[in-house]
């Protein structure tokens, strides 16, 4: 998948219309938490529209872009403006992987993640690690894409008797569970559907391309069993267009003070009234 990801790097910003969006979005719910990071850093960032939103949201932390595919770094650095070079408010490129982060433990004030953390296997390991890297106190907040994502195609294949190939991705019951599972406190869980429309099949399919995604997202068929899936599917066109749904998951959770220190033992403490 990084090989795909390097490959749309030129092309990303032309099809990132849901992340742009759905960015907006994520940006907008800062409004209603209390959050000063002098560290933070966009976790997936591809080509730096996350970052770059939350330097102006908080001017004085230190801004980490963390992606583990180098093309996209490098069209980062690409749109960063010489203005913000020399005012020391350019994001820091970091080439890594989430699952091992190379930022000391309990360093972040603030770690975002948008429409990055549903291509993993198992999300656990890398919400483990973010917890790692966040101070206490510190928010992750984040974008999934969710179960009901596509579930146009879904229904076409369906009425093919075509087994779905399309990547099944997890409730956001399931992931706000695995976040307590791993450490995080007062986890926040909500959902939308956001509706995409084009004029074909080859719309979606060249957003998708364009993204590097599109193997990842819509699995393996032979072509003629595609041809089938799109017939079915164009049959509901409405308005000459045909709609694609994406359901998108929000999730928020804090990282609490901790309960024991390394040996185990528990921490008790004491408040004057």
């Amino acid at each position: 998948m990084r090989a795909h990801f390097a490959r749309a790097a030129a092309s990303y910003d032309m099809a990132a219309v849901l992340a742009g969006e759905v960015g907006r979005r994520m940006a907008e719910r800062l409004d209603y938490v209390k959050v000063d990071p002098r560290c933070m850093a966009d976790i997936g960032c591809a080509t730096g529209d996350g970052i770059r939103a939350l330097i102006k949201r908080y001017p004085g932390a230190l801004p980490l872009a963390v992606d583990f595919v180098r093309p996209m770094l490098a069209e980062l650095s690409r749109q960063t403006s010489w203005s913000s070079r020399l005012t020391r408010r350019s994001p820091r490129p970091i080439n890594a992987d989430v699952g091992r982060l190379p930022v000391k433990t309990g360093t972040l004030g603030l770690v975002w993640s948008n429409l990055m953390l549903h291509w993993l296997e198992d999300p656990a390991p890398a919400f483990a690690e973010v917890h790692r890297t966040l101070a206490t106190e510190g928010l992750l907040t984040f974008s999934m894409l969710g179960p009901d994502t596509l579930k146009e195609l879904r229904l076409a294949c369906i009425a093919c008797n075509i087994e779905p190939p399309l990547r099944r991705f997890l409730d956001m019951h399931d992931v706000g569970d695995l976040l307590v599972a791993t450490g995080f406190a007062d986890p926040v869980m909500d959902m939308e559907i956001i509706t995409m429309t084009y004029d074909s099949p080859l719309g979606l399919l060249r957003d998708q391309r364009q993204l590097g995604v599109r193997n990842a997202l819509l699995g393996q068929l032979p072509w003629r069993e595609w041809r089938r899936v799109f017939q079915a599917w164009a049959a509901n066109k409405q308005e000459g267009r045909l709609s694609a749904s994406f359901e998108i998951v929000y999730g928020h959770a804090w990282k609490p003070q901790p309960k024991s220190i390394a040996d185990g033992r528990m921490i008790v403490r004491f408040e004057s009234r």
